[in-house]
């Protein structure tokens, strides 16, 4: 049972008569009118247990993205319901409007659209569709609620698929033209030429300059079929927020151009993300399905506020790669959960892969390190300072011991890491 706001006017307007003639039996007078008047209108109410409803439309999207949903009503009373409707979903759905109004003639089929605009990643659910059916004074009336589920699941934004043209033109010129002078790990051979200053002598190929009169060296084309290994740390740096978003965030946008853009170059892409246990995994995908099994697994990815078990990580990287790959790390760059998770064993994994850390920074270290106005501003330029020092240590260790470092601010992560792909594809260090 409900009561709407006629009610609560015309317990006003009784107390008018009741201030007139202040007895007993006017005020009795009035509370039964008013109770007759909510009784009636409840009794003429059409029921709400007997609808029926479901829902189609939009079951995923990107996030800040704007789709619809659809919200079938049946009515199968045999009365006319009128009244109002709420399609409560939680809050980071973004769902308009939140209400609709309603008159459902008896036997009838409604359609009632909510438009979704989610804020957050992951799987959006609604709460509960709750009716209030009034009776026709508009007193009093009926109120149910009914479960009708749906998931919309938000994908990443994928943002920086605005470079992926750029990347793949760079990719034709690599694949196509600019052919590696010398053999490396991920080459394979191309083609024989004329000897120019500046070739490598080991390219050259002394049966063939024995049999012409120049001198004749191997051209090497970086190979296809190769495999790259995206790991994606969900541990406890990975909350940490950079600009408006956490850090997390900043490697599936970087992690969605690398996947796009090596399945293009013929290789072969999988992906992991991990902390203390794996929160997802993509294995053997094709490149017409890569892309929508990468934004699938990674729509449900949350930070957790655990230490990353670098051990963990190693194990399952070797696990999983049975030949010589690309290892992807997206990491931080942090100093002390490096040292005590991922140094210890990261021989392991560069003995048998070519590896590439990729870390995203903060620009408001950057601006913090050029106060100079008060003493806040000086501590503050200290501690950037330090901090900057921290990470340029950790990454010069990094590449002592093999591994590639991208440590590039947001706007410019994404494409970096292709660019550091595209550049060991090249040298064919792949």
């Amino acid at each position: 049972m409900t009561v709407t706001g006629r009610a609560a006017l015309l317990a006003v307007l009784g107390v008018l008569p009741v201030a007139l003639s202040p007895t007993a039996v006017t005020f009795l007078i009035v509370l039964g009118v008013l109770a007759l008047l909510v009784l009636v209108d409840l009794l003429l109410a059409a029921p709400v247990s007997g609808l029926r409803m479901s829902r189609d439309g939009a079951s995923s999207c990107r996030l800040h993205a704007t789709v619809d949903v659809r919200l079938s009503v049946v009515n199968g009373s045999g009365r006319l319901l009128r009244g109002f409707l709420r399609d409560a979903w939680v809050p980071s759905a973004g769902a308009s409007p939140r209400v609709h109004q309603i008159a459902l003639p008896a036997g009838e089929r409604r359609v009632f659209t909510t438009s979704l605009m989610p804020t957050r990643r992951g799987d959006r659910l609604p709460d509960r569709v709750t009716v209030r059916s009034l009776g026709p004074l508009g007193v009093a009336g009926r109120q149910g609620s009914h479960q009708v589920p749906w998931r919309l699941r938000v994908q990443p934004p994928f943002t920086s698929r605005t470079f992926l043209p750029e990347k793949l033109e760079r990719l034709r010129q690599l694949d196509g033209q600019l052919l590696a002078r010398t053999r490396g790990q991920g080459t394979e051979f191309d083609s024989l030429r004329e000897y120019v200053g500046g070739d490598d002598v080991r390219s050259i190929d002394w049966r063939a300059t024995a049999r012409r009169s120049d001198v004749m060296v191997r051209t090497w084309r970086p190979e296809r079929d190769r495999q790259v290994l995206m790991v994606l740390d969900t541990g406890r740096t990975s909350a940490g927020r950079i600009g408006d978003e956490p850090r997390l965030d900043a490697g599936l946008d970087a992690a969605l151009l690398l996947g796009a853009l090596a399945s293009r170059a013929g290789d072969k892409v999988d992906l992991l993300a991990v902390d203390r246990e794996v929160r997802a995994a993509v294995k053997g995908a094709g490149r017409q399905e890569l892309l929508g099994r990468l934004v699938d697994a990674m729509a449900v990815l949350e930070p957790a506020l655990v230490e990353t078990d670098g051990r963990r990580i190693a194990s399952e990287v070797l696990r999983r790669t049975g030949r010589h790959s690309l290892v992807v790390l997206f990491t931080s760059l942090d100093a002390a959960p490096l040292r005590h998770g991922l140094l210890p064993v990261l021989g392991s994994l560069t003995r048998r892969h070519a590896v590439l850390l990729a870390s995203v920074g903060d620009p408001r270290v950057d601006e913090l390190a050029s106060g100079r106005g008060d003493l806040d501003a000086v501590y503050g330029a200290a501690a950037a300072e330090r901090s900057r020092a921290e990470r340029q240590l950790v990454a010069t260790m990094l590449r002592q011991r093999g591994v590639e470092v991208v440590d590039a601010p947001p706007a410019s992560f994404a494409s970096a890491v292709a660019d550091a792909y595209l550049g060991m594809k090249a040298a064919g260090r792949l």
